[in-house]
């Protein structure tokens, strides 16, 4: 089970990203929320789209679940 983090601002293109606590690309507290605690990304995804539309996995934590 890991910890994920989704961001709350949206990047350029939209996507607001999931990401693991030990990411080395988790943004700051102030542009984060926590989502709780999963075996895998796509539970993860899953929270995040009860919170936004438009969510993908961070490419380097959560590359399984990251769409291009």
């Amino acid at each position: 089970m890991r910890d994920y983090y989704v961001t709350t601002r949206p990047q350029a293109n939209g996507d607001h990203e999931v990401h693991t606590a030990d990411c080395a690309w988790l943004p700051g507290k102030e542009n984060r929320r926590y989502l709780g605690r999963f075996s895998t990304c796509y539970g993860a995804l899953l929270a995040a789209r009860a919170l936004y539309e438009q969510v993908n996995g961070c490419y380097w934590c959560s590359r399984e679940c990251h769409t291009s």
